[in-house]
């Protein structure tokens, strides 16, 4: 008899309960290429019941006090820490990426998110003035603002998802999410807990599926009055499209093209491990990745021969290797898009100084159908090639060098994104004058990725609309309402 294989089958979640659906969608393990979950494929019917569930546990879940909703994000913190492991398995598991990154940094961020905001809400203020001579008070209040949609990727499932439920139901808001169906099983695994933290039904509904299905259902739908989406660029512009009619407030978090730019009196050891880590992390595949490396003339060549030797130890291997740097990219159809950009840059003349296959590898025959890429550095490009212009979101990054200060500002500016930078120089007042010239949302100096959540969060130009943290988020999940009293 012919092995039978099972596949775990999700539901989606709405009203407090676990609601099969009847079609679902093939979700693939990267690491092998086999397809190893079932996720719903939902459509406009399974968002108008989440969309009622939301509207209906919206007036209790907002006249509870700050203290009250306080407690509940706790509680989900802990239970979120409590199953760590579990959610670090399938995380690595849905999306490729090492165990160690999921183990580390992206489930424990994501039960911190929860703890960020139960935390934060507690301690929001508001404006008062005083009108002596028309004897009057003024002073404002903050009220949630209703059905919240919210629209997550698939590169940090967890991670980005709990950045956008955390603040919205800390607010006072009731939640319609939608993940990626390439990464939902840890939303779903999440939806667990939900009851035993003391979550409301209704509260927080998680529907699964497609963008063109569930996604423009919820942009589109008139009792959505808010929507927080992080994603592509080309997506956000439909979003807007669609949502004009309702004049919905968006917070759009989208791509970049991020530049490194490394003046000569760098630290170059410690420049080159960041920026092969900046480059590389999550197989590239974050939005905040270093996809433009600006290298000034005089350390051009001794960087170069660095960067190369150290992205070739970068390893790559299965998700679950604890020594690996580097997993699976997230699909055949994304290993494909970033294959095609290495090809594109062949073409225009780019030399691949590391990279090419993964027939080195040495990983199991099960994973040779898996969508891995070996770290991939490129020279010789010029400022106007598609791999200088656009988001590649894989592990691919090229190097090219400049002469003045004037002169990298304006080519590092000269992209249509501008999420974020890193400068690299122990020159205080150019690291200053470089910050403030570059037409990003966030400017790291020598490092990357580090984090208040307290601060904005959010990029310019292409990379997206509004910001994203404690103060930000706490004004974009409310409506602000000035009162005037008279004595």
């Amino acid at each position: 008899m012919a092995h039978q294989r099972t596949y775990l089958v999700l539901e989606n979640y709405i009203g407090g309960k676990f609601t099969p659906c009847s079609s679902h969608i093939d979700s693939y393990d990267p690491s092998t290429g086999e397809v190893y979950c079932k996720v719903p494929d939902s459509g406009e019917q399974e968002v108008e019941l989440a969309i009622s569930a939301a509207q209906e546990a919206f007036p209790e879940w907002s006249s509870k006090s700050p203290e009250a909703r306080s407690q509940i994000l706790y509680k989900l913190a802990d239970l979120i820490e409590a199953h760590l492991e579990e959610f670090a398995q399938a995380e690595s598991k849905d999306q490729g990426k090492t165990i160690t990154v999921a183990r580390n940094i992206e489930i424990p961020r994501a039960s911190y998110n929860f703890r960020f905001f139960a935390s934060s809400i507690l301690h929001h203020t508001t404006d008062c003035t005083q009108m002596d001579r028309m004897s009057c008070t003024h002073f404002t209040t903050r009220t949630p603002v209703g059905v919240a949609g919210l629209i997550s990727p698939w590169n940090m499932p967890l991670y980005l998802l709990t950045w956008k439920i955390a603040p919205a139901i800390a607010m006072g808001n009731t939640v319609i999410a939608k993940p990626s169906e390439m990464t939902s099983v840890t939303a779903w695994m999440m939806c667990k807990l939900f009851d035993e933290a003391g979550l409301p039904p209704g509260v927080v509904n998680i529907v699964f599926g497609t963008g063109p299905r569930v996604g423009t259902a919820i942009v589109s739908h008139p009792n959505v009055p808010l929507i927080s989406f992080t994603g592509s660029t080309s997506t956000a512009q439909y979003i807007r499209e669609a949502s004009a009619p309702y004049c919905k407030r968006l917070s759009l978090e989208l791509g970049g093209k991020n530049p490194a730019i490394i003046f000569d009196d760098a630290n170059l050891d410690e420049c080159v491990s960041t920026t092969v880590r900046s480059s590389f992390s999550n197989q590239g595949e974050i939005c905040l990745c270093t996809s433009r490396i600006f290298v000034q003339k005089n350390l051009y060549k001794a960087f170069l021969e660095k960067f190369v030797e150290a992205s070739r130890k970068w390893k790559v291997g299965l998700p679950s290797d604890l020594t690996a740097n580097m997993g699976a990219l997230i699909s055949k159809e994304h290993l494909q898009k970033v294959k095609g950009y290495i090809s594109q840059a062949q073409k225009e003349g780019g030399k691949i100084l590391c990279g090419e296959g993964i027939e080195s590898l040495d990983i199991p025959d099960k994973n040779k159908m898996g969508y891995f890429l070996l770290p991939t550095v490129i020279t010789d490009m010029m400022d106007d090639s598609c791999c200088m212009q656009e988001e590649i979101f894989g592990p691919v990054t090229c190097v090219v060098p400049f002469e003045t200060e004037e002169e990298v500002i304006q080519r590092a500016n000269n992209v249509k994104f501008g999420l974020a930078a890193t400068v690299w120089s122990q020159d205080v007042g150019r690291v200053h004058r470089v910050a403030k010239k570059l037409h990003t949302g966030m400017v790291w100096t020598n490092c990357w990725l580090i984090r208040d959540l307290n601060l904005p969060f959010g990029g310019m130009k292409a990379s997206g609309v509004g910001r994203e943290g404690a103060k930000d988020s706490f004004e974009f999940f409310t409506e602000v309402k000035t009162i005037t009293m008279k004595h």
